[in-house]
């Protein structure tokens, strides 16, 4: 009878404790939902993403966020129309969004400076702007690409006339010395991959031929209306994508494994390196990671209205913020 007495004690304590642990389990908050969508296809500029995916900066902060692709669609209308909370965009994207009335809003620098420029082959003997004359130039066709190439031209003298626009280059590797001359690539992947094939270019980063062309591409954006209805999940998210871009800073090998393993198909060696690179360029000289600076979008914005790239200017307070960032909470 005692035996019976101390088992039918420890089953209750059993059901108890299970109880308990359902209790437990059935009042933890749910996730909140919540999505991404990348500019192009997955590569380095995103690894700050699936990092924090990846070690649960965003689960910590109560999200469950999917990062996503664009698909048939344009990232800064799928963010415009709410079907995405958040997206990866350009500074570029934005001042035309908002010169439209479609109020997108950046929230954060991805990267501090333009890594972007213009690239030849070594044996094309192009080392400045003055070169382009008379050379074929292979666009991707954006909107603003041949007003940036005629005005470093113009600044030099040089006759923009002169270059030959080849449309629809978007592969530097398979046209760069046949259908073109000189493009315009990010050296951060295809600068780096250029090198570890080792092929021999020249590269003239745009930021370096005018201040007004260092602004900021990537950034983070999201529509007025998604910030003004979720402030404190728009800042969860943003203190979770910054400590994934501040591990990529601190430990860009580790990262890259990361994006590795969500996105397999992607070079391993190009992966590396582009984050040894990346990872001194997030940061750079902002005091932390995704600050983003008023001159930078106010310069760009007039030089866009000067150029009639906009019908109209744009306030560069509205353009972003910096409010969602840990820094400023």
């Amino acid at each position: 009878m005692k035996t019976l007495r101390i088992l039918l004690i420890l089953l209750l304590a059993v059901f108890a404790l299970s109880a308990c642990k359902k209790k437990a389990v059935d009042q933890a908050p749910a996730l909140q939902k919540v999505g991404i969508t990348l500019d192009w296809t997955p590569n380095t500029n995103h690894t700050g993403l699936y990092v924090a995916k990846e070690l649960g900066y965003f689960t910590a902060a109560g999200l469950d966020v999917d990062i996503l692709q664009p698909g048939q669609g344009v990232t800064d209308q799928i963010v415009a129309t709410g079907k995405s909370a958040f997206g990866v965009s350009y500074q570029e994207n934005v001042i035309r969004a908002r010169s439209e009335s479609i109020p997108l809003v950046s929230i954060a620098a991805v990267i501090q400076h333009n890594t972007s420029g213009f690239a030849s082959l070594k044996s094309a003997n192009i080392k400045t702007p003055g070169d382009f004359i008379g050379k074929r130039y292979g666009s991707w066709d954006s909107p603003s690409e041949q007003a940036i190439l005629k005005s470093v031209m113009d600044n030099v003298r040089a006759d923009f006339s002169s270059v030959k626009i080849i449309s629809g280059v978007y592969d530097f590797f398979s046209t760069i010395g046949k259908d073109a001359d000189f493009e315009w690539i990010y050296y951060g992947w295809d600068g780096v991959e250029a090198k570890r094939r080792g092929i021999e270019f020249n590269y003239i980063a745009l930021k370096d031929l005018n201040p007004v062309f260092d602004y900021y591409t990537p950034v983070i954006i999201s529509s007025e209306t998604y910030l003004a209805q979720n402030p404190e999940l728009t800042a969860k998210f943003m203190s979770a994508v910054k400590k994934g871009y501040e591990f990529c800073i601190a430990q860009p090998d580790s990262a890259a494994s990361i994006l590795l393993k969500h996105v397999p198909e992607l070079n391993a060696e190009q992966v590396r390196l582009s984050m040894q690179y990346l990872a001194k360029e997030y940061q750079a000289d902002a005091p932390s990671w995704g600050i983003q600076k008023a001159e930078v979008w106010k310069r760009f914005i007039d030089w866009m209205y000067i150029q009639r790239l906009i019908p109209l200017s744009v306030e560069a307070d509205k353009a972003f913020s910096n409010n969602y960032l840990p820094q400023n909470q």
